[in-house]
């Protein structure tokens, strides 16, 4: 046990020491923000006034079209049509809206965007809707009336017959992301123990390692070491998060509003908004299952990927081994959304039932609501498999860390899987 500590000492202090690390850790939640922000800023600023000639006389009955947000449609004489047909660029319109042959034409110098083409469509098909429906008698002020908008609030019963505000869109939310980051996080840093130890297997490092540690205890040393480290990484960006977003307040809220009573009060509104979004979801399970399924599918899939590093000489060889491992998790990400429409169906369950699929799909479950036993069953699967995982892949491992030259397959794979010495 001390050699491993000391390993897992050594894995740690050494990864934490890189400047990378220190990068990476202090741009992590910039760059996560950035991500988020910066398209949102950019599509505003992007967004330009657009104008749609439409001819005065074959048009007429489109008169009533209404703008769509930067869209705006201008009524131009018939003599103006051919001219505009033939060149755009000496005039201010984007695109000329004409009536040939019972069909709708869009004429532009340049190709109209499919969301523009959409808008233009439903905006012509309400319109003559309209007409038609006043054509044959209909009241449209009655029918207009008659459009109803409604809200509809759900809310969870619980055990003891007590209902709690809840939020679909909050569930799916929080799902998508603690999903998105189990995978993000499983793939990052199980890469990153098999990229370690090819290094010091292409280096030859590994053989004087070997000589006073047993390649088990070497393996789990490693993997355990980069655990932390990844655990550290997520913690600071946690910490990082709050402090910049706290910064981010001071900075840009008016200090006299802060004060203000009336913005307070709007604070408060904020508050309770947001705490019936989330009053049906239990954060602190969420939270704890996120450390138990990150670091359970991270030390099985962790394992996997050092047996990979031992068994080739260079990373280009990878590729065939890693592929297999990937691909439950590259399933479950695809699958996120199936399982959003329907956490309580069977999909759901096999899937966070599973373990190479369990860390994502399980997140994604939990602030839907899942049963306990249920939970027990996925978090005791995975754990099997990492003890199991564990074994196969140290077996792997003590023959492949020292195998050089030769190019492994996966019968070379079954033949130390399966020797008994």
């Amino acid at each position: 046990m001390d050699k491993i500590w000391l390993i897992i000492k050594r894995e740690y202090l050494i990864r934490v020491k890189k400047k990378s690390f220190v990068v990476m850790t202090i741009l992590g939640p910039i760059l996560m923000a950035a991500l988020i922000i910066t398209p949102t800023l950019l599509t505003m600023q992007d967004q330009q006034d657009r104008v749609i000639a439409i001819s005065g006389n074959q048009l007429d009955f489109l008169e009533p079209l209404n703008d769509i947000e930067n869209t705006h449609f201008s009524i131009i004489p018939q003599e103006e049509i051919e001219a505009l047909k033939q060149d755009f660029s000496n005039t201010n319109y984007y695109a000329l809206l004409d009536f040939e042959n019972e069909n709708f034409i869009i004429y532009s110098d340049q190709q109209i965007s499919l969301s523009i083409k959409r808008s233009i469509s439903r905006k012509i098909e309400k319109v003559i809707e309209r007409k038609k429906l006043k054509k044959a008698g209909i009241n449209l002020k009655i029918l207009e009336e008659s459009i109803t908008k409604i809200k509809i609030q759900t809310k969870i019963v619980n055990v003891d017959g007590e209902s709690i505000n809840s939020s679909t869109e909050a569930s799916m939310g929080i799902g998508f992301i603690t999903g998105i980051l189990i995978y993000f996080f499983i793939f990052m840093y199980g890469t990153m123990v098999m990229r370690g130890v090819i290094e010091e297997k292409t280096n030859r490092i590994v053989e004087v390692i070997i000589s006073s540690v047993k390649p088990f205890q070497l393996m789990m040393g490693k993997i355990i070491g980069v655990a932390l480290v990844g655990l550290s990484q997520f913690t600071l960006w946690i910490v990082l998060t709050v402090i910049i977003s706290a910064i981010a307040e001071i900075f840009l809220l008016n200090p006299s509003d802060i004060i203000n009573e009336a913005n307070s009060i709007n604070n408060a509104k904020v508050l309770v908004q947001v705490n019936e979004l989330i009053g049906g979801i239990n954060l602190i399970q969420i939270g704890s299952c996120f450390f138990f399924y990150f670091l359970s599918g991270y030390l099985m899939y962790s394992s996997l990927f050092a047996a990979v590093g031992s068994a080739v000489d260079a990373e280009a060889d990878t590729q065939q081994f890693v592929l297999p491992i990937t691909i439950p998790l590259i399933l479950a990400i695809m699958l996120i959304q199936p399982v959003m429409d329907n956490p309580d169906g069977s999909l759901a369950f096999w899937l966070s039932i599973i373990p190479f699929t369990s860390p994502v799909i399980m997140m994604v479950r939990l602030p839907f609501g899942v049963e306990s036993w249920e939970l027990v069953i996925s978090m005791l699967s995975i754990t099997v498999s990492f003890i199991l995982s564990t074994y196969l892949a140290a077996k792997i491992y003590r023959t492949g860390i020292l195998m050089y030259g030769k190019k492994t397959t996966y019968k070379e794979l079954w033949k130390w899987l399966t020797y008994k010495g």
